[in-house]
């Protein structure tokens, strides 16, 4: 890695650690959180910016001193955690603290040809790069089924200081989008499903597949509300398939020391009834292995 990247992502975790630590009680250095402090973290994570990473990933750039940086996307989202718009901005905040010095010897060897040379290159390159617009497209798919999301979703396109640019998807279940800016910041609302926000950087691929998690209990109370009792057999089966028989699903507190255990059936039929712990629920992190989750933390709010 980058002494100046290693620098900068060191800073970023100082701020998320102050961040997380001005509401919740745990100690001051990250590479000391464990267990339920972890899982805390996952879950104050996705409630401030609607993402998450997952516990491997925080052991890997967290406990450790990794060799590499994050992906961008999970730079940007760590950085929003932390009160910036993304990892640039944040960067630019921090800038103080990595100064590139040039000697006075090397500045007398630029000739007034030189500097006006590269003067006209900086103009150049500035004009291209801040003229150019990317297109983006977006396509949204079931988060278990990895299927395409075929009713049309409405996008809001956040524009700081400006109104929202609304779009529908199509019978895809995508969308495309095209901006000058760096990033783009937009919301997603579906039937049926969580509403997430996304905020996605102009630097990484422009076509990207956006996992959606089903709202169980708007799906739920739906069902019953029609008396549809054979969809509500169709979701348990779903679920059925997608858990693996010996998948080890647990529930951790808020503010209680421990875990709870699940069976999958016991699982199933929580998921499926439509009460106010579904209502709250929170999914903190799964693990799949051949198509089926073998392993699922959760949360209730």
């Amino acid at each position: 890695m980058i002494e100046a990247n290693a620098t900068y992502f060191k800073l970023l975790k100082e701020a998320i650690a102050n961040t997380f630590l001005a509401s919740n009680s745990a100690p001051k250095r990250m590479t000391d959180w464990k267990g339920d402090t972890i899982s805390l973290f996952q879950e104050d994570l996705r409630s401030n910016t609607k993402g998450s990473i997952s516990e491997k990933s925080f052991y890997t750039y967290f406990k450790k001193t990794p060799d590499k940086l994050p992906r961008i996307d999970v730079l940007n989202l760590l950085s929003l955690y932390a009160g910036y718009t993304n990892w640039e901005e944040f960067k630019n905040a921090h800038s103080g603290f990595i100064v590139d010095t040039i000697s006075e010897e090397k500045k007398t060897k630029l000739t007034a040809p030189l500097l006006g040379a590269l003067v006209l290159l900086i103009a150049v390159f500035g004009y291209f790069y801040f003229n150019q617009e990317n297109t983006f497209t977006f396509c949204l798919v079931d988060e278990d089924e990895q299927t395409p999301l075929s009713n049309s979703t409405r996008i809001e396109i956040l524009k700081p200081g400006e109104s929202s640019v609304f779009l529908q998807t199509d019978d895809k279940g995508c969308f495309s989008y095209s901006t000058a800016n760096d990033y783009i910041n937009f919301v997603v609302q579906s039937p049926y499903y969580k509403t997430d926000s996304v905020l996605h950087s102009t630097s990484s691929r422009k076509r990207l597949m956006i996992p959606m998690r089903k709202d169980d209990y708007a799906l739920m109370l739906k069902y019953y509300s029609d008396g549809n009792l054979a969809d509500v057999q169709k979701r348990r089966s779903q679920l059925e398939n997608l858990i693996a028989p010996k998948a080890q699903i647990y529930q951790v507190f808020t503010n209680v020391t421990g875990i709870e255990l699940f069976t999958k059936k016991e699982f199933i039929h929580k998921m499926t009834i439509p009460t106010s712990a579904l209502k709250n629920m929170h999914i903190l992190d799964k693990e799949y292995a051949n198509g089926q989750i073998t392993k699922l933390k959760f949360i209730i709010r």
